[in-house]
């Protein structure tokens, strides 16, 4: 058994939202993991407890409810595959039989037509999520869905070689790992799916923008270690956590790693607010749709989090907090010593608003020569947050 922790209430400076037709977004979810036959019979039966269609719902809180109901799929499809086949699946600690089984997996993302794993509950859940995707997105946002996807099956082999190793990786290594092994990037073209828009390559990945969204992963994973802490250190497996290598980086005890886990997490979120500020004025109405919906991905995740029987773990109740907190616990504006993510923080002492004005009405004048980044034809959007 792991050590007791009380996680205290988490800085959160965005307001909650939930779409309104959560409770049958939920419902769905529940009725297609039993249709399609998605794990076992008993994780199947943990999984659809957690309220997944509810997290959905609070990441697109006034997107399509289409959209919503295929992320609220995808997520429960995730934790099939995270937690049947690599916590607790025996491939989880084969590195390379894993990789291979995973890369069958993409070959059906990449062409669900393949006979390929035709009586695999698993690989039958992504041919429905993929056909789904593709009626809802481009074929751009597609191909992007599927190359996150791929990025994040990567991460799960590398996750699992540590796994096998019973090992500890460096700090830099698991923050870069952990932007892609939370599966938060695979969500990413979702958000713009549930409004009905693409962005323009233009503004999808200049470097602010990008920044944000590689933002957004860290906040919201290391948020998730944070409230799954209690759940993974009380396991009898091996589990990898930002607060495990925190203690082994700098040698600190659980709770001094979970104050510092807070303090990091609270520099990246002051650093998104700002960031986000100076993208906003010379931004493109989709653009300020994908940037508020970045905010409410992460304060979906938080609140979703410290709900959710998947972390509060009634049979073992959890020590984590019923309320957020309005200031964060470290204000400072140095970048976090992380190689990895610390020239986000260029950004924000080196450059200017010139800058990001600059290079966002660079973006915009891109998208309407080419007449790409519009809303799709025929198809209703929410109002775009000003």
């Amino acid at each position: 058994m792991g050590p007791e922790l009380t996680v205290p209430p988490i800085y959160s400076p965005i307001p909650p939202a939930i779409h309104p037709s959560h409770p049958a977004i939920d419902a769905q979810t529940t009725a297609w993991a039993q249709a399609i036959g998605i794990g076992s019979d008993e994780l199947r039966g943990r999984l659809i407890q957690h309220d997944i269609g509810t997290f959905a719902a609070r990441v697109l809180p006034d997107g399509r409810e289409a959209v919503i109901g295929i992320l609220s799929d995808f997520v429960l499809w995730l934790f099939g595959v995270d937690d049947g086949y690599c916590e607790e699946g025996e491939l989880g600690r084969r590195p390379g039989e894993l990789m291979a089984a995973l890369q069958r997996l993409l070959r059906v993302a990449q062409n669900p037509e393949v006979p390929m794993l035709l009586d695999d509950p698993i690989a039958g859940g992504l041919r429905d999520l993929r056909r789904r995707i593709s009626e809802h997105g481009t074929v751009g946002q597609t191909a992007l869905w599927v190359n996150a996807l791929r990025e994040y099956f990567s991460t799960v082999v590398w996750e699992a070689e540590h796994r096998r190793a019973d090992s500890v990786p460096d700090l830099n290594d698991y923050t870069l790992m952990r932007l892609a092994d939370g599966a938060t990037t695979v969500v990413l073209p979702l958000l713009e799916m549930g409004h009905g828009y693409e962005l323009h390559p233009q503004e999808r990945d200049q470097k602010p923008v990008r920044a944000a969204a590689e933002m957004a992963s860290f906040i919201i994973t290391w948020d998730n270690d944070i409230f799954s802490h209690s759940k993974e250190s009380r396991s009898t497996g091996y589990y990898l956590n930002v607060i495990r290598v925190l203690e082994d980086h700098y040698r600190l005890t659980p709770g001094q790693a979970l104050d510092l886990a807070i303090s990091q997490r609270d520099r990246v979120m002051r650093l998104f607010m700002r960031v986000q500020e100076r993208l906003l004025p010379a931004a493109s109405p989709q653009l300020r749709q994908y940037l508020h919906n970045l905010g409410t991905f992460i304060r979906g995740a938080q609140d979703w989090g410290t709900s959710s029987v998947r972390y509060t773990t009634p049979e073992d109740p959890a020590n984590l907090p019923t309320a957020f907190r309005e200031t964060p616990t470290d204000t400072s504006d140095e970048p976090v010593d992380i190689p990895a993510i610390s020239w986000w923080w260029d950004l924000d002492l080196l450059r200017t608003d010139a800058y990001f004005a600059a290079h966002t009405r660079l973006a915009v004048s891109h998208s309407s020569l080419s007449g790409e980044g519009e809303s799709h034809p025929g198809r209703k959007d929410s109002p775009v947050p000003g």
